[in-house]
Formats: C-alpha cells, structure tokens, sequence
C-alpha cells in the first residue's frame, strides 16, 4: 500500500509525526500492562503537540502473548519462531542463534 511507509527516527515521536505531517499515530496493545505504559506515553505526546491523536488497537487472542523479548528468548534456546515474525525474522533469529562451531 503506498500510503504505508515504514520508517525508523531519532527523537520525540511529536518532532517526527511534525516533520512527516502525520496527526494520528497507531499503536498496538497486547494487554494491560501494555495499556497502562501507552496511556502515559500518549497523554504526554498530547501535552506536547494536542494535535497529535493516537488510536489503539488491541491484538488478537492468538497473538496477545507476544512480545519481542519471549520471540528472542524462545530463538536464543533454538525454539522454532515461525507463524510469530515474518518469515525473514526467523530466518535471521536462527541464523543469528545458530550454534557455532
């Protein structure tokens, strides 16, 4: 889709969304621990720019355990991360786990 653009930045996310001319930001919640530090994050990038919304979308039951910390863990101990990144993830996970000898 060219209206998705995938990017990475340094800084505020404000300075970022501004440069970009991006209003609403959209973040994923996994689960309420994820909700309570988003809410912080989001009230306090309103405090800085009350143009910026952010909207949140809650993951699927089949995913809702996942995070980027479990995923490397699970690779580092040579379990098997496919259906949990994209292919190309795995792919580096066991490339980058793969014992050494």
């Amino acid at each position: 889709d060219p209206r998705v653009i995938i990017d990475d930045f340094q800084g505020l996310l404000v300075d970022y969304a501004k440069k970009r001319g991006v209003n609403v930001v959209l973040r994923g919640l996994r689960a309420v621990s994820d909700f309570e530090f988003e809410f912080q994050l989001a009230n306090m990038n309103r405090k800085l720019d009350p143009e910026l919304e952010t909207v949140f979308m809650m993951t699927g039951e089949d995913y809702f355990y996942v995070s980027s910390n479990l995923v490397r863990e699970v690779a580092s101990f040579g379990g098997n991360v496919d259906g949990l990144v994209p292919a190309n993830v795995a792919a580096g996970l066991r490339a980058k786990y793969a014992p050494r000898g």
